[in-house]
């Protein structure tokens, strides 16, 4: 059975067409069968999808055929199965929400740094090393010896630097996030506060357990996703996370063997929170999802 290409990609650029955008991406991903989710704004594109290699190919190629997003991040992985069950293109104030206004990486960025040069910049012990994912993400997986902000959401972090970082103190930071997007606004948010030496991992986490042999990876953990896989290890092979359907936290196989945990209804993160009215709404929605699966039909659940 073929495996299914799951594609990341975003670039920071003026699109001030990007509303007209949306329905051309959108019918070409349906005519191509792909499946994820593309966010556009004025300052760009985001997103992770999936399909065959064929149409993922062809679908990269409508994209750089417009030379505005030639130099595009982008990222290909290999999953025995579809990581997404339905498409959804979006249109968005940010394609990457810190709420800043004028926040423009086209403009000013940190130093990139890529995965083969990442170890020495982070062994540097002047370097501050700074994970600018969300405590959930940050949770299962980190390299070695970073500082975790524990943000709720990327908007939270401008915050966490003015009343943690010092220019004067903090003379070296390197920072990271999954695929290198979130650091493009990070790095230029610290520049414009006046950090001077500011470097971020180019291509991000992804990138590095693509690229870094096993002997020499200092990531520890797993590196949560935004789609059905949940998390990936070296090689970016499929990881042991599951996603709690309630909270949309990931859950350990450990985490798992907890009376807390309940399949599709609640986890040791959510369940305290939870309602008796809110666990049996939970467990109708499942029944409906293992009917329609018997009927060999796909449940998706509302929209969002």
């Amino acid at each position: 059975m073929p495996s299914t290409t799951v594609a990341a990609l975003y670039k920071f650029v003026a699109l001030p067409d990007y509303q007209t955008w949306r329905d051309t991406l959108h019918a070409h991903c349906e005519r191509l069968q792909i499946k994820g989710t593309l966010l556009l704004a004025a300052e760009g594109i985001n997103g992770t999808i999936a399909g065959s290699a064929q149409a993922i190919a062809e679908f990269r190629a409508v994209l750089l055929a417009d030379p505005r997003f030639a130099g595009l991040e982008y990222k290909e992985a290999q999953h025995p199965e579809a990581p997404f069950l339905r498409l959804k293109v979006k249109l968005r104030e940010e394609i990457v929400t810190m709420g800043v206004p004028n926040t423009d990486p086209t403009q000013q960025v940190g130093t990139y740094v890529d995965a083969a040069d990442w170890n020495a910049l982070i062994d540097d012990p002047d370097t501050l090393v700074i994970d600018t994912r969300n405590a959930y993400e940050t949770a299962i997986g980190r390299f070695r010896g970073a500082t975790v902000p524990n943000t709720r959401y990327f908007r939270e972090f401008p915050a966490y630097v003015d009343q943690q970082l010092n220019p004067a103190q903090h003379k070296k930071i390197a920072m990271y996030c999954t695929g290198g997007i979130r650091c493009e606004k990070a790095s230029h948010y610290l520049l414009r506060q006046g950090f001077d030496e500011v470097y971020h991992l180019r291509g991000g986490i992804l990138k590095y357990l693509e690229d870094v042999p096993a002997q020499d990876n200092r990531w520890e953990g797993e590196c949560f996703v935004f789609d059905e896989r949940v998390a990936v290890g070296h090689a970016l092979k499929q990881g042991d996370y599951v996603l709690c359907r309630a909270c949309r936290h990931p859950v350990s196989p450990a985490q798992r063997q907890q009376p807390e945990f309940e399949d599709g209804v609640s986890c040791p993160h959510c369940h305290a929170q939870q309602t008796p009215q809110n666990r049996a709404r939970a467990r109708e929605r499942n029944e409906q999802m293992k009917l329609a699966e018997r009927r060999g039909q796909v449940h998706l659940g509302p929209k969002t």
